[in-house]
């Protein structure tokens, strides 16, 4: 067994959880009803009975709660110490705790006088048979004041005039229309989506580098997305120049900061749930949680970006799995709690500035002690979502199709999107 699966099996023995059982009964323990009373309509209660509802769902969060503190000292006590113990264990692994003079440090010194950054994105598209355009929207800002917004607007057009005659392509159309091209299409689609959240992230992370000046920068999430490492996108070209750029980031700039809105992982959250505020644990690699994703990955589409180290041109799966070795490993994953109000983070920072990142995040989060996430970020997306809202792309739109003499028949209802 691995070091993750000896830190579960250790979580499992802390919560007195039992051995291995079928799934019917898993099922069963997990939600407290078996699965074919729930499919049963008999158990479902009508939507005029909200008091009963609201009534269960309050025994429910009580219930968990209560469960919480009661697995919180046996996971402090039995699992905490493995943690620095795992023989993967990045250097400095552990759990630690701010001080208030440690934050107040931070706030005099680095947050309120400019020396960090944050950044945030948006997207927002809209969707129609002749036409769909998709504004990605990037910000950045920091506590003296500073900011600044960069926009850019992709243009798809599905309908195009490659027929000579305007009824053979509706011909064309029509016989496109099969099962098989409709599944198509839906890939197609889903290719594009991806492609528009892959440029997203780059974009964002591309500013925070190379526009920010701030000695710290702060993103949203995980400094390497799936988006970005995977050709899913359909090209390989962005998980190229994507990692070129996080290897830029991680071993040229160093002192970054990255924080996750959710915990995701089992074991993180379980570490994070037993966290009392102020403190933060140093779990892990960035190279553990991008493994799994690498290795399930095809690495077989062709690239015209420069992929070449030391004189010799790597193929795509060498070229990831030197990022994954060389760069990923460098980026320690831990998780901090800011207050008792608020859940734990995941956050992301280089090696060698673990500690000062965690204080970062500490310092910034109890800002926003209901939430537990850096105010600073929050400022990020709402300047984002303010000058690139959907009524920003709207207004362009609608003039469009007014010029062209159609100024409802494609605009009603048709905007999707937002910073996820």
């Amino acid at each position: 067994m691995d070091e993750v699966g000896r830190i579960g099996a250790a979580v499992a023995d802390a919560t007195e959880l039992r051995g291995p059982r079928d799934e019917e009964s898993a099922f069963g323990e997990a939600f407290g009803e078996e699965l074919r009373d729930i499919l049963a309509l008999e158990s479902w209660r009508t939507g005029e009975n909200l008091a009963e509802i609201y009534e269960r769902t309050a025994n429910e969060v009580a219930a968990a709660v209560a469960l919480e503190a009661r697995v919180r000292d046996p996971i402090r006590t039995r699992l905490f110490p493995r943690i620095a113990a795992r023989a993967s264990a990045p250097v400095g692994a552990g759990v630690y705790r701010a001080t208030i003079e440690d934050l107040t440090a931070v706030h005099e010194r680095v947050l309120f006088t400019g020396g960090v950054e944050a950044c945030d994105a948006t997207a927002y598209t809209h969707a129609t048979l002749p036409l769909s355009v998709t504004q990605i929207g990037v910000s950045l800002v920091t506590y003296n004041g500073a900011q600044g917004t960069w926009v850019h607007r992709l243009f798809r057009r599905d309908l195009r005039a490659t027929q000579a005659d305007p009824a053979d392509e509706a011909l064309a159309l029509l016989e496109r229309r099969s099962w098989a091209d409709e599944e198509a299409s839906r890939r197609k689609a889903d290719l594009s989506e991806l492609a528009r959240r892959a440029i997203r992230a780059y974009a964002e992370r591309a500013i925070l580098l190379r526009r920010s000046a701030a000695t710290w920068r702060i993103g949203r999430g995980s400094p390497a997305p799936y988006e970005l490492l995977t050709g899913s996108a359909g090209t390989l070209d962005i998980m190229v120049e994507a990692t070129r750029l996080l290897e830029e980031l991680i071993c040229g700039h160093q002192t970054f900061l990255y924080v996750q809105d959710g915990l995701g992982h089992r074991m993180l959250s379980t570490i994070g749930a037993a966290l009392q505020p102020l403190e933060y644990a140093i779990v892990g690699t960035l190279a553990d949680t991008i493994e799994p994703v690498v290795e399930a990955s095809h690495y077989s589409l062709p690239t015209s970006s420069d992929t070449s180290v030391g004189g010799r041109l790597l193929q795509p799966r060498e070229w990831i799995r030197r990022f994954c070795d060389e760069v990923a490993t460098q980026v320690i994953v831990g998780v901090y709690r800011a207050s008792e109000l608020a859940t734990a983070r995941v956050f992301y920072a280089h090696l060698a500035h673990a500690h000062e990142a965690a204080l970062v995040a500490l310092a910034d989060s109890v800002l926003l002690p209901h939430r537990g996430v850096p105010m600073l970020l929050d400022l990020a997306a709402q300047v984002c979502e303010a000058t690139f809202g959907p009524d920003s792309l709207a207004g362009a739109l609608q003039l469009g199709y007014t010029r062209a003499g159609d100024p409802l028949r494609y605009f009603a209802g048709r905007m999707s999107g937002g910073r996820h």
